[in-house]
């Protein structure tokens, strides 16, 4: 027996590629950035002169895993400790996308650049 599922389309509105040292900053301050609180998504890292990704990777709460995680280390992120760790991180930018359905589009955006690329972004080590 075969069964067919089909997926809607999901469409994402990427906000702006933000430098790591404005995504550190709490969105109060005069030069710190807002990231969705308590909404899920994914998001991309990369130093900025390259398309090549560090990471992609989703989120149930993009605040929490992005500022708290990624970037700050104040909350488990594995990924997020490689790159502070390995990386010159003032040259790295963060960009983010809310969705309703993160894991499947991480999935994609994996598919998407190992079809481009030839393997996972750098820091990137499932999906």
């Amino acid at each position: 027996m075969s069964e067919t599922i089909r997926i809607p389309e999901i469409h994402l509105k990427w906000s702006d590629w933000y430098g790591w040292d404005q995504v550190a900053k709490d969105a109060r301050s005069s030069d710190g950035v807002h990231i969705p609180n308590f909404r899920p998504g994914v998001y991309e890292a990369r130093h900025w002169d390259t398309e090549e990704r560090l990471t992609i990777g989703k989120a149930s709460d993009l605040r929490m895993r992005v500022r708290q995680g990624l970037v700050k280390g104040k909350t488990a992120h594995s990924t997020g400790n490689r790159i502070r760790r390995n990386e010159n991180v003032s040259t790295i930018v963060i960009r983010w996308a809310e969705t309703s359905r993160p894991a499947a589009v991480e999935e994609e955006l994996h598919r998407r650049y190992r079809e481009r690329f030839g393997n996972l972004p750098k820091h990137t080590k499932n999906t």
